[in-house]
């Protein structure tokens, strides 16, 4: 089986498996996105979503909080850890999309990357789940699933696992099979305890086939 044969393989169970692939991160507004995804960082999704809703009731958009002070913005969300640069890159980040943007979040990968605390991961996110367009994030499921089942091999820099999985992958498909990454890393390849027994993707998996 080649790779590209395996990611349809993987992409049809995991559809099986999880048929809502959806953002675990809860927003109304691409802005807001933005935001989370930034606090998201060694932090859980879970957390985040709990901490914006302070947030984002004192700034309710994009011009309020490009307004507030970084201090302000870190004494309410310290509790996602490193407050102070998490605060800092909103603070940027917003002020930029209110100054050259005109309070619109951009919708090219090249516009996105532009915004400060912004990389290739929280991009395609962008990307992908707001504005409908080809994207895969590689976030650290997405590295451990592609590697343990066979999909890269031995590659851990997000940009190459990225880059190998265009290749493989329909690019209609990436984000909502990075989604179902995430749902299946969480509930079943965790990363210290995989339970290959109940994994609909032992027979195909490289590592399942091992255990």
């Amino acid at each position: 089986m080649t790779k590209k044969q395996l990611a349809l393989e993987v992409i049809g169970r995991l559809k099986g498996q999880y048929p809502l692939a959806e953002c675990t991160l809860d927003y109304e507004h691409a802005w807001q996105l933005l935001v989370e995804v930034r606090l998201a960082a060694q932090c859980t999704d879970a957390r985040v979503n709990i901490v914006v809703q302070e947030l984002f009731a004192r700034y309710p958009g994009i011009e309020a909080l490009a307004a507030a002070e970084p201090e302000e913005i870190e004494a309410i969300v310290r509790p996602c850890g490193l407050g102070r640069s998490k605060a800092r890159d909103i603070s940027l980040c917003m002020r930029m999309l209110r100054d050259t943007y005109n309070c619109q979040v951009p919708d090219t990968m090249e516009e996105l990357l532009k915004l400060p605390g912004v990389g290739r991961k929280s991009a395609n996110l962008i990307m992908g789940d707001v504005f409908g367009k080809p994207a895969i994030v590689t976030d650290t499921h997405c590295i451990r699933l592609c590697n343990r089942i066979g999909l890269v091999d031995g590659v851990k820099e997000p940009h190459k696992v990225e880059m190998a999985l265009w290749k493989i992958i329909p690019p209609e498909e990436g984000s909502d099979l990075c989604h179902r990454f995430v749902l299946h890393g969480r509930a079943v390849c965790d990363a210290r305890k995989p339970n290959c027994a109940a994994c609909c993707l032992r027979d195909v998996c490289k590592t399942g086939q091992s255990v």
